[in-house]
C-alpha cells in the first residue's frame, strides 16, 4: 500500500494510481513531504501472511542501495537482528552440523575472542566482539553446497529424533536459549519448505521472536532478519532494494550481505517497541515509532458498536487498514463503509473520523508521515 512505481495503489473508483494523484496535487502529501521524498509518500505499508518462510534477507541502507543499484539494476531495482553471543557460543557447542559447517577453527576462534566479554559495553570490546561475529557468519555463509546439504541430513535427523534434547548441550532442555521441541519442529519444517538450505543454520545465529498481537519491533536498514510464519503488519521504507541469501529460490548475493551487515547483537527485549498513547486522537491508541523516523503506526480497536475515534489533521499523508470488523470513515463531507480488507488514504491536514458499526471489535491500522515534531512525544524520541 503507497505509491511505490512497481506497484503503486489505485484508486478503485476510477483505477488511477495513487502515485499520479498525489504528484499531481502535492497538498495531498503536503508540500514538505512532497519536496523532501520526490512527490512520493515515504512509506510502504503491507500486510504479510507467512504460510512458508520469507527469505533471510536485509534491506540496504541508502549510500549502499546506490551503489547495488549502479552495479546490477537487474536485482537491485532503484533506490531481527542477532542473538546475543552466548546463545551463538551455545549452538556451536551443541549443534555438531553447524560447528561442522563453520570449521572447528572458527568457531574456536569466535569463542575464544568473546568468552567473558558477550556483554561488554565498552565500544572497542563491541566492536572486536562484532569482527569475531562477522567472520563466523560469513565462514558459515560461504559453506560449499555439497557440505550444506550433508549436514543438513545430520541436522533433521537429530531433530527428528531426539526433538525433546535438540540443540542442548547436556540432556537437561534447559540449557537452551530456544525450546528444544519448538526448535526441532521448526528445523524440520523449514528444511521441508527450503531443503538443504543455508537458512537451516542461520536460523542458529539470530534471535528467535515471537510478537504477540499488539507488539512491534523495529529493524534497521542493514540488520539481518526473516519472517518464519504467521500474520503482521509491516511499514517500511519505500524501497524494494532487498539483499537475500537464504530461504529463497530467488537471486541471492552473499557476498554483499556479509559485507553489509551491522553486526549487531542483542536480546529480544531490546528489540522489541513498547507501545505508549497517540496524544493526537479523541480516543487514545497505542502508536509505535522507530525513534529515528517520522513514520508511525497506530493501531486502534472499537469494541463497542458507535464507539468513534478521531484524528486530528497531520502534516502528512496517512494509510488506514481494517484488519477485522466493520465501520465507517469519515474525512471533510465524505464518508465511506469500511470492511475487512479495505484501504483508505487520507491526505495531509484532514481530520479523520472513523466509527464501529457492527458488534464484533473493530480494528484497523493507521501509518503516517509527520514532519511537525509531534513523533516526537510518542515511544522512541
Amino acid at each position: 500500500m503507497g505509491t511505490h512505481p512497481s506497484l503503486p495503489s489505485k484508486d478503485l473508483e476510477t483505477q488511477r494510481t495513487l502515485l499520479d494523484m498525489v504528484q499531481d496535487n502535492q497538498a495531498l502529501i503536503s508540500q514538505e513531504v512532497s519536496e523532501r521524498y520526490g512527490g512520493k509518500l515515504p512509506f510502504l505499508f503491507k500486510v504479510l501472511s507467512i504460510r512458508k518462510a520469507l527469505s533471510i534477507q536485509a534491506h540496504p541502507n541508502k549510500k549502499l542501495a546506490e551503489k547495488l543499484h549502479a552495479r546490477d539494476p537487474r536485482n537491485y531495482p532503484g533506490l531481527c537482528g542477532f542473538r546475543p553471543l552466548a546463545e551463538i557460543t551455545h549452538f556451536l557447542k551443541a549443534v555438531a552440523p553447524l560447528r561442522q559447517l563453520v570449521g572447528d577453527q572458527a568457531a574456536s576462534e569466535f569463542e575464544n575472542t568473546v568468552k567473558g566479554s558477550e556483554e561488554s559495553e565498552d565500544p572497542a570490546v563491541a566492536e572486536k566482539n562484532k569482527q569475531a561475529l562477522r567472520t563466523l557468519f560469513t565462514s558459515l555463509m560461504r559453506s560449499s553446497p555439497e557440505s550444506i546439504e550433508a549436514a543438513t541430513k545430520e541436522l533433521v535427523a537429530m531433530a527428528q529424533n531426539a526433538p525433546e534434547t535438540f540443540a542442548t548441550s547436556s540432556s537437561t532442555p534447559e540449557t537452551s536459549p530456544t525450546n528444544p521441541a519448538e526448535l526441532a519442529a521448526i528445523t524440520v519444517r523449514l528444511n521441508g519448505q527450503f531443503p538443504n538450505d543455508i537458512g537451516s543454520f542461520v536460523f542458529f545465529f539470530l534471535n528467535f521472536v515471537k510478537l504477540e498481537p499488539g507488539e512491534a519491533m523495529f529493524l534497521k536498514a542493514d540488520d539481518i532478519h526473516a519472517y518464519i510464519s504467521g500474520d503482521i503488519i509491516e511499514c517500511m521504507a519505500s524501497s524494494d532494494n532487498v539483499v537475500r541469501a537464504g530461504f529463497t529460490p530467488k537471486f541471492k548475493d552473499v557476498d554483499t550481505l556479509v559485507d553489509m551487515l551491522t553486526y549487531s547483537y542483542a536480546p529480544i527485549a531490546e528489540q522489541k517497541l513498547e507501545p505508549t498513547d497517540y496524544p493526537y486522537a479523541v480516543l487514545n491508541a497505542p502508536a509505535y515509532s522507530s525513534g529515528s523516523s517520522c513514520i508511525l503506526v497506530v493501531k486502534t480497536d472499537l469494541k463497542r458498536q458507535g464507539a468513534k475515534a478521531t484524528f486530528d489533521g497531520i502534516s502528512g499523508p496517512s494509510i488506514a487498514i481494517c484488519t477485522a470488523g466493520a465501520g465507517k470513515i469519515t474525512v471533510g463531507p465524505k464518508t465511506e463503509e469500511v470492511k475487512e480488507g479495505y484501504v483508505f488514504f487520507v491526505g495531509a491536514n484532514a481530520e479523520c473520523i472513523i466509527e464501529s458499526t457492527g458488534e464484533d471489535t473493530f480494528t484497523t491500522f493507521k501509518a503516517f508521515c509527520d514532519l511537525t515534531g509531534k513523533e516526537d512525544m510518542v515511544n522512541g524520541n
